[in-house]
């Protein structure tokens, strides 16, 4: 849940997670509205859910409310109530960027409909055609349903708006892949590297596409950073795998030694009566 929880700051952080609220709202005379947000940002949900609400009974209306309510009912692990509180934001608001940006994470990460946040994520770009990471989540929606010529497309969009977009071009690299267009995904996971280099994505990315070229020990070398930053079982997995191909050819000799070993004693046995 961690990983998800770090994966949900990242897109609410693309699109302003930490934004302020409407100028107009009284809400930003209330100590506790930044009180709140700190307990959040400090990793304190429970605190945060219990302030929101607080301030909800004196600002109901208040989208931004709802919204931050929700992202700490996330934290806390409650997505169907998370989801409640992303819905009652956008019956206030239904033009509140981060709330539908929100609902499209919970509908792809949690309910596993790509459909309904392709939906969510296209109303996005939608209101904010000059956000970069507005067509970069909708492209991810759009790859995890198999529309991958959409999903490149949007990437595209993306980095024609910020060619330096380091994760639009490690996805991108990600569309190529699964096509099989591993000298191409090698470039693009390695240039996002070159911007940014902790973009654990895009380190896996390259890690497959040596793989894929045969280059078993760099394969490792890259997978050996990936485990050194977080020992996720997945990255360890696929170093053993690679070790197994890589020392094959030891495991089959050292194989071949036993059984030939074990056919001579037979047969020394057997020549001596055994």
């Amino acid at each position: 849940m961690l990983r998800g929880w770090l994966a949900l700051l990242a897109v609410l952080a693309s699109i302003g997670f930490s934004f302020a609220a409407d100028s107009s709202s009284p809400v930003l005379n209330d100590k506790r509205w930044q009180e709140a947000r700190k307990s959040l940002a400090d990793g304190k949900a429970a605190e945060a859910k219990a302030t929101f609400e607080e301030l909800l009974k004196q600002y109901p209306q208040d989208a931004d409310l709802h919204l931050f309510l929700g992202i700490s009912l996330l934290r806390l692990r409650e997505p169907q109530a998370a989801e409640a509180a992303v819905a009652k934001a956008l019956s206030i608001n239904p033009n509140h960027v981060e709330a539908r940006t929100l609902l499209g994470w919970i509908d792809s990460e949690i309910r596993g409909d790509f459909e309904a946040a392709i939906k969510e994520y296209s109303k996005v770009v939608e209101l904010r055609p000059d956000l970069p990471e507005a067509y970069n989540n909708l492209g991810v929606a759009q790859k995890r349903k198999g529309d991958l010529a959409k999903a490149a497309d949007s990437f595209n969009k993306a980095l024609k708006l910020n060619p330096d977009y380091s994760a639009a071009i490690s996805n991108r690299g990600w569309v190529l892949a699964e096509q099989n267009q591993w000298i191409d995904a090698r470039r693009e996971f390695e240039r996002a590297l070159t911007i940014n280099p902790g973009d654990d994505g895009a380190l896996y990315g390259l890690s497959q596409a040596l793989r894929e070229a045969r280059d078993y020990a760099g394969a490792q070398k890259v997978l050996s950073q990936l485990i050194a930053r977080s020992p996720n079982f997945v990255y360890w997995l696929e170093w053993g795998r690679i070790g197994l191909i890589r020392y094959w050819w030891v495991l089959l000799l050292t194989a071949i030694m036993f059984f030939l070993k074990g056919r001579f004693k037979k047969a020394r046995s057997q020549s001596n009566g055994g």
